[in-house]
């Protein structure tokens, strides 16, 4: 992502980003943008389950630290993590300090290997929740804070075993991660 906001785009045409130099970059540069891998998946799903209760810009400036205190969010580091590693964390004032959800992740590093492990895959299990239609919303307030496919993937996402993932957050990871393309109308990125 890039550190600056694009200069093209004129702050009321973007769809959300407010004052803030960071939330504009990263709806600019990497909101709406697809990704795959498990492991990028993994890192999505993660910061969506730290950013519950949470506004996503509190993520978004922590992001860095928690991508170095849980090893790049490698699914086979963070599932061997211990007792020890969690309190770590929770001394650790870069991170989001709730003991639920550093659990949480680790919890779901270890169901993300139980999956692969017989064969799944993160990244096509969240491709294959994709909309067969979808029409952005007109205007913010017709956002909508989930949909039938966020619902479903967070059921599947529960019976593999992760937790921290309602269809509220993972509707939200969709639209972040390009399978649901949310960007408003008049937003240059919504055709992108």
């Amino acid at each position: 992502m890039a550190n600056r906001p694009d200069p093209t785009i004129a702050s009321e045409r973007r769809c959300f980003g407010g004052d803030s130099v960071l939330y504009q970059a990263y709806h600019d540069w990497e909101w709406g943008q697809p990704v795959h891998g498990d492991t990028e998946w993994f890192e999505r799903l993660s910061l969506e389950g730290f950013s519950s209760g949470l506004s996503w810009l509190t993520v978004l400036r922590k992001r860095d630290s928690l991508r170095r205190a849980f090893a790049g969010f490698d699914p086979v580091k963070v599932a061997a993590f211990d007792q020890i590693d969690v309190q770590r964390l929770l001394g650790d004032p870069g991170v989001i300090r709730s003991r639920a959800k550093i659990t949480g992740a680790i919890g779901n590093a270890r169901a993300l290997l139980d999956y692969q492990a017989g064969g799944g895959s993160l990244d096509r299990l969240v491709w294959d929740h994709r909309p067969a239609q979808h029409h952005p919303p007109a205007t913010a307030a017709e956002h909508p804070p989930q949909s039938p496919e966020s619902e479903a993937l967070a059921r599947q996402l529960r019976r593999l075993g992760f937790r921290w993932l309602g269809p509220v957050n993972v509707y939200a990871a969709l639209e972040a991660c390009g399978v649901i393309n949310n960007h408003l109308p008049q937003c240059p990125r919504s055709q992108s």
